[in-house]
């Protein structure tokens, strides 16, 4: 398999670091997504970041440009939903942003409860002492924690900001608690799930990314192709260092989705 992507039903597209790099558009992104179209190729979109809701990022995509939908964008809120959902859990406390928690709240989940079966923590780019200090409290108390995703940064045009990954870090130092569970990015359910409805082969899909520990170990516990995008946080030096065999291996690896399916 190379640039090209021949054979290939359609592409799962990462999104900070992918498509865009913080309030600009990667280089030549509009011409390849205008290629998919082309060549019969579907493309999804999928992001980690779950300080949007789905309308906030179907939003921003327009505002590229980007015909989307809200069917096109899979976040890993969808993925803590769903497992929240599985678990009976109607009740949390929030570290979140308003989109998240409108995306809870619309399910019927309580995101400020005085007695949360759960503290749930998001990429919170509203965060406030608040927040994180009344779900120390809960969490001392016994109240476990689940996360939306593990990025540890989220990739901007001027270095990597702090993403959930350091907050878990944070409550960990203040409460000695780990997560429960882990959501969206590396598991392969938030992907295949897109797949299976579809009615795909995984083998014919690739997920496009530019992180190894999300983007490319779900790619390859999903059984989809790998392609490493070099436009944003992982470096040639971050392969280079990967033992032989590892799930974060690529399978193609471009400095940016402007090389893809030409």
């Amino acid at each position: 398999m190379d640039a090209q992507l021949k054979e290939i039903d359609a592409v799962f597209l990462d999104l900070d670091g992918t498509i865009y790099l913080g309030g600009e558009l990667i280089e030549g992104a509009l011409d390849f997504l205008a290629r998919c179209d082309e060549k019969g190729v579907k493309r999804y979109f999928l992001s980690n970041n779950s300080s949007r809701s789905v309308k906030q990022y179907v939003k921003k995509l327009q505002a590229f440009g980007i015909p989307a939908e809200e069917d096109d964008v899979l976040l890993s809120t969808h993925d803590l939903l769903a497992w929240l959902d599985a678990n009976n859990i109607t009740k949390t406390w929030l570290i979140g942003t308003e989109g998240m928690r409108e995306m809870l709240e619309e399910k019927g989940i309580e995101t400020e409860s005085k007695e949360p079966q759960y503290v749930v923590l998001g990429y919170d780019t509203e965060i406030s002492y608040n927040k994180i200090s009344q779900a120390s409290i809960f969490m001392h108390a016994g109240v476990p924690l689940v996360a939306s995703h593990p990025d540890m940064v989220c990739p901007s045009p001027d270095g990597g900001l702090p993403d959930v990954g350091a907050y878990l870090a944070m409550l960990k130092v203040t409460t000695g608690v780990d997560p429960e569970h882990i959501s969206g990015k590396p598991n392969a359910g938030m992907i295949l799930h897109k797949i299976e409805a579809l009615g795909l082969d995984p083998t014919r899909c690739a997920m496009v990314g530019d992180r190894l520990y999300t983007d490319l170990a779900m790619a390859t516990r999903a059984g989809c192709v790998g392609v490493l995008v070099l436009s944003g946080e992982a470096t040639m030096d971050d392969v280079n260092r990967l033992e032989e065999g590892a799930e974060q291996q690529p399978t193609v690896i471009v400095k940016s989705v402007d090389e893809l399916l030409r």
